[in-house]
Order: C-alpha cells, then sequence, then structure tokens
C-alpha cells in the first residue's frame, strides 16, 4: 500500500494568507529549511490506480495538480479521477471544504461517523454533491471497514476508525459560551488505522487529537507508522507569538513537547516510524534550521512535508 502525504499544515496553510509572522515571511521569502504547505490531507492507494483520500483540505485542487496519481490518466474517459472516495477524520472547514469542489458530478464515495455527515446534512452548500451520484457512508467506531466506490466496488482498502479526545469543529461552537472548550470523546474526532498489504503492517493517522490515554498508547503499539497531530510545540504557541489567544488545548490539539506532550507520552510505545502532520503556521519545526526541528528528529520523529510517501 502507498500512502502520500498531499497536505502537511494545519488550517489555513503555511504560509497562512494573512500572517505575517516570522515563518510565514521566511516561507514568502523562500529561505532555504522553510518549505510551504498545504492544508492537512492523505493520500492511500492499495493497488495504484485507485486512490481514497483522508480529509478534503480547501487547497484540494492544487494538491491533486501536484500530484499525478490524482490527475485523469491518459485513456480513461473525458470526464474521470482516480478518487475512489473520501474518509473524513472530523468536520473541521480544513477536512471537508475540499468537497465543494469535487462537486463536478463525478462519482466518488464519502466516508465520516455520524457526527460529521450531520454536519454535511445540516449544511444545504454539500447538496452540491448529489447523494446519487456522491454516496455517504456511516463509518462504525472499532470496526474494520472496506473502501468502497460510488459504484460499490472495493478499493482494496481496510480501514478501522475509533474515537481519539478532540473537539467539535469550531463553527459548531456554542458562541453563548465562549470560556467552554467544547472538548469531545465521542466521534467528533476520530482516528485512522490503515491496514497495510502485510498482516503485520498498519498506519495509523491522527491529525487531530487533544490527549493521549491508556487506551490510544495501546492501540499504537507496535504499529509500523503513526501519522499524528503536530499542530503546536507549545501548548501557549500562539499566545507567545502574538497571532492569537487560544492554546494548543482550547483548539483540541497535543503540544509535541513537555511532559504530558505527544514526544514524552509516546516516547516508550514500539512505533517503526513516527511522524508528526497538521503543522500550524506558528510551530518552530517548520523551519528546518531551528533546535525545536533538531529536538524533534533527535526523539526519533520526523516532520511531515507534502508530497511524502510512505509504503508499507
Amino acid at each position: 500500500m502507498r500512502v502520500k502525504i498531499i497536505g502537511s499544515a494545519a488550517g489555513g496553510g503555511f504560509p497562512q494568507w494573512n500572517c505575517n509572522y516570522r515563518l510565514s515571511r521566511a516561507a514568502r521569502a523562500g529561505n532555504a529549511g522553510v518549505r510551504p504547505r498545504t492544508q492537512s490531507s492523505l493520500a492511500a492507494s492499495a493497488d495504484g490506480r485507485g486512490w481514497v483520500l483522508f480529509n478534503a483540505s480547501p487547497d484540494i485542487r492544487q494538491q491533486i495538480a501536484e500530484t499525478p496519481e490524482l490527475q485523469p490518466q491518459p485513456g480513461e474517459a473525458l470526464r474521470s479521477t482516480p478518487i475512489r472516495a473520501v474518509v473524513l477524520t472530523n468536520a473541521d472547514v480544513d477536512h471537508v471544504a475540499g468537497l465543494l469542489s469535487l462537486r463536478e458530478r463525478q462519482p466518488f464515495a464519502i466516508y465520516a461517523t455520524e457526527q460529521v455527515l450531520s454536519a454535511l446534512r445540516a449544511n444545504s452548500i454539500f447538496n452540491v454533491l448529489d447523494p446519487s451520484i456522491v454516496p455517504r457512508h456511516r463509518l462504525m467506531e472499532n470496526q474494520e471497514t472496506s473502501i468502497h466506490d460510488a459504484e460499490g466496488n472495493e478499493t482494496g482498502m481496510r480501514i478501522e476508525t475509533f474515537a481519539v479526545p478532540g473537539k467539535i469543529a469550531l463553527y459548531l461552537e456554542d458562541a453563548s459560551r465562549p470560556n467552554d472548550n467544547f472538548g469531545s470523546e465521542s466521534g467528533d474526532t476520530i482516528a485512522v488505522r490503515l491496514a497495510g498489504s502485510r498482516p503485520e503492517s498498519s498506519a495509523f493517522y491522527i491529525p487531530g487529537c487533544a490527549r493521549i490515554d491508556p487506551d490510544l498508547r495501546q492501540r499504537l503499539s507496535g504499529a509500523s507508522c503513526l501519522l499524528f497531530d503536530g499542530t503546536v510545540y507549545t501548548d501557549d504557541e500562539m499566545v507567545t507569538a502574538g497571532v492569537g489567544t487560544k492554546t494548543g488545548t482550547r483548539m483540541g490539539h497535543l503540544a509535541m513537547s513537555g511532559e504530558s506532550g505527544s514526544i514524552a507520552r509516546l516516547a516508550d510505545v514500539p512505533i517503526s516510524r513516527r511522524i508528526f502532520v497538521h503543522i500550524n503556521n506558528t510551530n518552530p519545526v517548520l523551519d528546518e534550521n531551528s533546535h525545536e526541528h533538531a529536538a524533534v528528529r533527535s526523539a526519533g520523529w520526523e516532520v511531515a512535508h507534502d508530497g511524502m510517501e510512505i509504503e508499507l
């Protein structure tokens, strides 16, 4: 199975369109070791021909343009795509807005939890995806699911989903309760385990996670690859940078560093390859010359970039 990271940044991408923080300025200037990145998304294929997307980023058109495997292939119909299905890990704008760019009456299937499907149903703009052409399937947690295309044909992709501590989508928050953190453990945010071509191989895709509990540690033990939430390096990063008032915790994201951070909490869990994804434009690890980037690498983690590929 081939897995390609087609978008490695958090919401807004890197550099974010209105961000004038030092890292965004460095990316715009083309500084060495500071690579631009599009918003969070993953593509995987069991046969190298049909592809399943995990989240549909607002940058999906650019991502397809930069990924030949996701483009119409020679000899195919005048309107065609190798994208067979889209699996959504939550209802965040940076994970569902790209669906609107796939509205050209092209068949593919959508897979999501009931919470996410409800959010799509409640927003009539998503009706541009005619359910008779783009069927929507409910993901059942803690069950393995075979992903099929719009016509019901198997893609060869098998996944298992389970809830992780997270947060409801920003646009679903209750504005009358500004001090709540709107945390959730009920399936608003899920993790995905992708079954590899060998029985012992598996990859976990978890672009959003607010806390690592014993159950998650146990699930990840022995994984071939972990693609994990790398939104912020420190919990108060956006506050310290002067670009926002929310902590990572308030946004539903666990920091990389610190005693309760993902590096420390997963240090003793046997995982063959560890990669941070969903990286915010304020995270200093985006600068490959930084102390923080070196610290992450020395702890055995990689920092994702667009186009990175994993084979299982």
